[in-house]
């Protein structure tokens, strides 16, 4: 993909002044994102490259500066310090899963490169199951896009951006081993806990490019009681593996094609009380992804692109649960998905950007417990569909943009379905070392009910309950706004500020209170709330007050309601705050430090219950030795807040303190 610059766009600093536009952003709590630099390229708001700044609907983005700094080594660990993004355990999983305002991680799209990744459970997304060896950036786009994206984006669009590959020769390997201390299985603190491996090497000339890469993360699990059996902290092996290869036949297209492996081995330990004993339970899981892509962008003299791609993704997993060391269960999951797009860019004319596209998307579901279909009605389930897309992006002058987008879908199993899509940009101030952006949007979301939310039939009859899935349930329709603004000082002190609200029509979620009780199980379905409604303010600072040091806080507060019957959506906290501090203590020593805070949630409307607020603190330490080597430390958890486990409305932090040290070495050029 090459960087398009139309020749009309507007300059980086325009010269107007709009007093409204200025008192509507001072009125605003600050909210902070580190290292959101104006010049940074995006592409996941509009499908088309523009700057972080000039974005018509507002982008947060992590940068591989963040992800390094932080020594993130999963997709998870990227984005635990996304303001006002929640992460919570994937229920009966070893992972997590994302909400976005108020919004759950079914409603939100999580992307590589611009093509949708399977979901562990047939819906959701396990964050922990993506590796970041390839990673150069990750784009979050909050609210709705399904103007953009389709289904499944009503939430909001998490899109993954992978390293183009620079000529020359380079390459990189990191290396790093903790312990959880007292926590360990060994018993002993200072034994391996985790450890992690990463490896890339990339390079080639002004034709032909390639790119290999290897990430394993391997974790032993912990246990509050090492002596015990259970164990609070899953034990898991993730391996990724890839490749991509491209060709540039001229130096405005580009041919390409890519794949890579995944693997996780996983086992979890607890107990099941069968009065008087508790009796030893231990449950593992198999899981392979592969996944294969390719594509094509070719860029014309006249300013026209044309993109086209398409992958092939199989996901695998096998359960197998013991009861004192006796097989009891075996579940068996394939899922399959493919996805094709097509998109083109028309030349500028009149001031105005068009696009158009295209996008099909097929996938599969099989599962089976004890060779016995856990779906409804069949021992397969598909669904497919078509949608074509248009944007118009309009620029008036060099203070207003305005962006009209429209997609239509055809879903095999619920018709056709239009989604629009408008966002207004304007840069409302530039007095002297002031710059000033306003932005507002409206989208309407729509999502089809998944597969696992019609077909499933999660048997957990050995814990008191299973999960039906609903072959009526309809679609979710939403109306997103968004409402706000960026205030920037000499590029020292940036400000920012989003109101939303997010109207949604028949909300899906799992149907607590109106269950049955057979042979002293209880059942529960899938059903849709009439209306539901989140809104709530995003505010950010970002301070530099020295080249040397730069500071950064985030406060989020949600409203998330069920409109029919006047109660709180569970599972959805009012208020997230991160705050995050890096300096440069010397000129080879950078000490950051993070902070994560999250206010009580409701778990249970019925009984509620509620799990308690908590804080953690990240403390992380770079030492560069030469121009290419840098050892690493880091503390996850600095001062040990860790759930109450025997408390089962606690959702706080699983992992207690968790100690590391690292190294990484990079070699070779990356450009001519």
């Amino acid at each position: 993909m090459f960087l398009y610059h139309s020749p009309f766009q507007p300059p980086f600093r325009r010269k107007s002044l709009c007093g409204l536009g200025l008192l509507s952003l001072l009125l605003a709590l600050p909210l902070a994102y580190a290292d959101s630099t104006l010049d940074t390229i995006v592409v996941t708001a509009t499908r088309t490259e523009k700057t972080i700044e000039d974005a018509p609907i507002r982008t947060e983005v992590v940068t591989s500066k963040e992800i390094e700094r932080t020594h993130a080594r999963t997709l998870k660990e990227a984005l635990e310090n996304v303001p006002g993004l929640q992460l919570r355990e994937v229920h009966g999983k070893s992972g997590y899963e994302l909400s976005l305002q108020g919004l759950t991680s079914d409603q939100v799209l999580i992307l590589i490169d611009g093509m949708p990744i399977s979901a562990s459970t047939g819906s959701t997304v396990n964050l922990s199951q993506y590796l970041l060896a390839e990673v150069d950036h990750i784009e979050v786009i909050k609210g709705a896009a399904s103007a953009q994206y389709g289904s499944s984006a009503m939430g909001g669009v998490i899109n993954v951006i992978t390293r183009k590959i620079q000529p020359g020769f380079s390459g990189s390997v990191a290396g790093d081993v903790g312990s959880y201390g007292k926590q360990n299985v060994s018993g002993k603190s200072f034994d391996k806990g985790s450890a992690h491996g990463q490896a890339r090497v990339e390079g080639g000339g002004e034709r032909w490019r390639v790119r290999v890469d290897a990430d394993v993360v391997d974790d032993s699990g912990f246990s509050v009681n090492p002596d015990a059996w259970a164990r609070q902290g899953d034990a898991s092996r993730r391996e990724q593996y890839g490749g991509r290869l491209a060709w540039l036949p001229t130096p405005n297209s580009e041919l390409w094609v890519e794949g890579s492996t995944y693997t996780e081995d996983d086992e979890q330990r607890y107990q099941y009380y069968a009065p008087p004993n508790y009796i030893p339970q231990r449950k593992t899981e198999n899981i392979e992804r592969d996944r294969i892509a390719a594509g094509g962008n070719w860029r014309f003299d006249n300013g026209m692109n044309v993109q086209l791609k398409g992958l092939d993704e199989r996901y695998d997993s096998t359960t197998r649960e013991y009861s004192n060391d006796f097989a009891i269960a075996r579940r068996e999951s394939e899922q399959t998905t493919q996805h094709v797009t097509a998109q083109v860019d028309l030349p500028a004319w009149n001031r105005q950007l068009w696009q158009f596209g295209a996008d099909w998307h097929g996938e599969s579901l099989t599962q089976t417990s004890n060779d016995v279909s856990e779906l409804v009605g069949n021992g397969k389930v598909t669904r497919s569909s078509r949608e074509l897309f248009a944007q118009n992006d309009i620029i008036f002058n060099d203070i207003w943009e305005l962006v009209l987008g429209l997609r239509w879908q055809d879903d095999s199993d619920f018709g056709s379905h239009a989604a629009p899509k408008i966002a207004l940009r304007g840069n409302v101030l530039q007095s002297g070392d002031w710059n000033g952006v306003l932005r507002a949007s409206f989208g309407q979301g729509y999502r089809v009910p998944n597969l696992k939310e019609r077909h499933y039939l999660f048997d957990h009859s050995s814990l008191g309950y299973m999960v039906l899935g609903n072959p009526d349930l309809k679609p979710e329709s939403s109306n997103s706004w968004q409402l706000g603004g960026t205030l920037s000082f000499r590029q020292n002190v940036t400000l920012d500020v989003n109101l939303f609200l997010n109207d949604v029509k028949d909300l899906i979620q799992t149907d607590l209170d109106n269950y049955t009780t057979v042979n002293g199980v209880a059942l529960y379905s899938y059903e849709n709330i009439a209306r539901a409604r989140t809104r709530g303010v995003e505010t950010a600072l970002r301070w530099q007050p020295l080249e040397t040091l730069d500071f950064s806080a985030a406060y989020t507060f949600t409203d998330a309601r069920d409109l029919d019957t006047d109660q709180s959506l569970t599972r959805r906290p009012r208020s997230i705050a991160r705050v995050g501090a890096d300096w440069q203590a010397l000129a080879d020593t950078g000490i950051s430090l993070r902070g994560r805070y999250q206010s009580s949630e409701l778990v249970d409307a019925a009984t509620n219950a509620r799990s308690p607020a908590w804080t953690t603190w990240d403390l992380k330490i770079n030492q560069t030795i030469n121009r290419d080597t840098t050892v690493y430390f880091g503390v996850d958890n600095l001062f040990d807040r860790q759930r109450d486990f025997a408390d089962a409305s606690d959702f706080g932090p699983i992992a207690g303190r968790f100690i590391y040290l690292g190294a990484r070495y990079t070699w070779g050029k990356t450009n001519y």
